[in-house]
């Protein structure tokens, strides 16, 4: 680990890409067809891997069945860049900092993402899928694995999540977190953030860089 390095790691939906109230409507629309049960189940899901959704919350017998809505709607979606998060990655590479993408997204869904907006993986270091973890946030384990790629202490790094799962698992690495209501209020984000933020064009990355470099 080089205590020099610092690392800013990203979630996907709802940080970078407009699609947290696409997978809502895809989430409650699964729901109707296998109903779970479960009060505002779409929400509460945010930021577990499929196989954890599938596991907790559907019958054996009706996980491909699941599978198979999910993917149809999945490949009819269209992704598009939220506020300032062009600008701060276009930011990041131009001074060289290290970024990793930390997502619960599968293989599948990251093909459908790269026809969508091909450019966008170039802007990362690597990039951590549910399928390179084995527990997903709020377990810590995505950004903990996203800090070693970039051989950085994970108390320098800032992690950028929109869901409870997410900035709890953010908290639980140690990093700088940053919580942004874009999914959902400051309400019920704000005691896991450092500081939270409606896009990522309300952050001064130069700031953060600083703030990280004091940690």
């Amino acid at each position: 680990m080089n205590n020099d390095n610092i690392g800013f790691l990203f979630d996907l939906d709802g940080v970078l890409i407009d699609s947290e109230s696409e997978y809502t409507q895809i989430w409650e629309e699964i729901d109707r067809h296998f109903p779970t049960g479960i009060e505002n189940f779409a929400i509460r899901i945010k930021g577990q891997t499929l196989p954890e959704i599938l596991n907790a919350n559907f019958s054996p017998e009706t996980h491909s069945k699941v599978i198979g809505m999910l993917n149809s709607m999945e490949q009819r979606m269209r992704y598009r860049m939220l506020p300032g998060a062009q600008e701060m990655l276009d930011t990041l590479r131009s001074r060289g900092t290290g970024c990793v993408l930390v997502t619960s997204s599968n293989d599948m869904k990251m093909r459908h993402l790269r026809e969508e907006l091909p450019q966008l993986e170039s802007y990362f270091n690597d990039i951590v899928t549910a399928d390179r973890i084995s527990r997903s946030k709020p377990n810590p384990e995505g950004y903990l694995l996203g800090a070693r790629l970039l051989d950085a202490d994970p108390h320098r790094c800032v992690v950028f999540e929109d869901s409870v799962q997410g900035v709890k698992a953010g908290q639980a690495s140690g990093a700088y977190v940053i919580g942004l209501t874009t999914t959902l209020p400051e309400s019920q984000i704000g005691d896991f953030c450092h500081r939270c933020v409606c896009t990522l064009a309300d952050v001064d990355t130069d700031s953060i860089i600083e703030i990280l470099r004091k940690r």
